[in-house]
């Protein structure tokens, strides 16, 4: 690979991992964070929602804003708008300030990241190349969130929270210069803005996390639980006609035509609802009710991050061996396994080596038989002018699963915090009826790949044998 072109990949996956790391380094400061700005367990789940809904939110448009004002340009202020957010969440002074700054946040990555991920693409044409690239971009993704957890941790232990988001700054700065240095402008093109589709999208799902994360505090019947509930479904509403009706929409409807595509986003967000609800309880119960270390925390997640990004190096042959949907299959039983045992073994008395190593461990290799297939699925028979909508609809899947899941196993444990037991006891309970909630999610998805995508196979490969005759 020419120099150049390592400078390129250097600067894409920077660009990836600062975004990737923001997703979880709160995550393990979050007991921290709450105590310094006053914020309950319930409200500090929007510590990540508030930047999750952004970046899933808008990543349709910030990638429909690289095609039409040129990518180099929009990955520039991404990024630049990415850094002076994290100087201002670093600074919060209080927990709605901090909130705020988190959503620009997200909304910033929005516009950085498909910028970055369409440039890799056009950089690294040859095949060779190009796998080798998106291969290091992938193991980037998958292990940011645990770097992340332990950096956020370091960081809450030895100095303070706020450096997690200070750091961005320097390396943002970094990154502004190299791209205007080492990457060409990208051809700009005339088309319209889907304004109306992105805004009711995102205003439609912070509705729904927000009521149900509303009814942890308040309870189902209350208006403040219903009416935020109902404008989000009103919202969504409003997005499908608008979309049904756009000339350019951010989300062309006939992507859902395919059984396959539609259970392959589908069983994303449901598994991704589950999953990655695993990274905001497990580190508070390690904090809270094992009593470790924030840093000691982080890095507990480390069985699962190796497990995960070990998987990477064995999904070529599995796939090959055995294909998507039996590859896909396993992954969600192994998955199910893993969380249900630890939801069972969570106790103030449980040890962290070696039973919760291992279902880490376990979990991890799990997760990392699954989202390689539901991507190739995912991107099945779409036509060319509907690739980069299809890539984002991964994206939003992804992002939109995160959110939701966990505003909804939030209000499971809150349900469960009420007993008479002492605070560690009673912290446990919650933490396992939560993890039993992620449990469900999973084998929600598991359904879904029974229910959708092998039947959806099996009239492939009919219509290919009638093809052949």
């Amino acid at each position: 690979m020419h120099q150049s072109k390592w400078i390129i990949l250097t600067i894409i996956i920077a660009c990836q991992l600062i975004v990737v790391l923001d997703a979880s380094i709160m995550v393990t400061a979050i007991p921290q964070i709450g105590r310094s700005l006053h914020m309950s367990t319930t409200s500090l789940t929007w510590v990540q929602n508030s930047y999750i809904l952004a970046f899933g939110g808008f990543l349709l448009l910030g990638a429909r804003a690289g095609d039409l004002l040129g990518r180099r340009r929009m990955l520039g202020i991404g990024i630049g708008l990415f850094s002076m957010t994290s100087l201002l969440a670093g600074l919060a002074p209080t927990a709605e300030f901090l909130l705020i700054s988190r959503a620009f946040q997200g909304f910033a990555a929005a516009l950085a990241t498909p910028a970055a991920l369409a440039l890799l693409s056009t950089s690294f044409v040859e095949a060779k190349e190009r796998a080798r690239a998106i291969a290091m971009y992938s193991a980037v993704s998958a292990a940011g969130g645990s770097i992340g957890l332990i950096l956020g941790g370091f960081f809450t232990d030895f100095v303070s929270w706020r450096l997690g988001m200070f750091i961005n700054v320097p390396i943002g700065i970094a990154l502004i210069y190299l791209v205007q240095k080492f990457i060409q402008k990208t051809t700009i093109r005339t088309g319209r803005f889907d304004i109306w589709g992105a805004l009711t999208s995102v205003l439609g799902m912070t509705g729904l996390v927000y009521g149900f994360v509303q009814a942890a505090d308040y309870g189902w019947g209350k208006p403040e639980t219903w009416i935020p509930l109902a404008a989000g479904i009103v919202l969504l509403s409003a997005f499908i006609l608008i979309e049904a009706r756009a000339a350019e929409p951010i989300i062309p409807l006939r992507l859902f035509a395919s059984r396959q595509r539609s259970g392959a986003y589908l069983g994303r967000f449901l598994m991704v609802g589950g999953n990655f609800s695993l990274f905001f309880f497990i580190p508070q119960y390690l904090q809270n009710a094992a009593h470790f270390s924030s840093f000691e925390a982080g890095l507990a997640f480390l069985p699962f991050t190796v497990a995960q990004f070990g998987m990477m190096y064995l999904m070529h042959g599995l796939v090959h061996r055995f294909g998507n949907i039996k590859v896909l299959m396993a992954g969600l039983i192994i998955a199910i396994i893993g969380t249900l045992w630890l939801s069972r073994i969570i106790s103030v008395q449980g040890h962290f080596f070696p039973e919760m190593f291992i279902l880490l461990t376990i979990m991890g290799i799990g997760a990392g038989m699954v989202f390689q297939p539901l991507t190739a699925m995912g991107l099945t028979d779409v036509e060319p002018q509907d690739t980069g909508a299809a890539s984002g609809l991964i994206n939003v899947a992804h992002q939109s699963g995160a959110s939701l899941g966990l505003a909804v196993l939030i209000t499971v444990f809150n349900q469960s915090s009420h007993t008479d037991q002492a605070f560690s006891l009673q912290f446990a309970h919650a933490i396992s009826n939560s993890l039993l909630g992620s449990v469900v999610f999973i084998i929600a998805a598991l359904a879904v790949t029974l229910l959708c995508l092998i039947p959806a196979r099996q009239v492939r490969r009919k219509q290919a044998l009638q093809v052949d005759k």
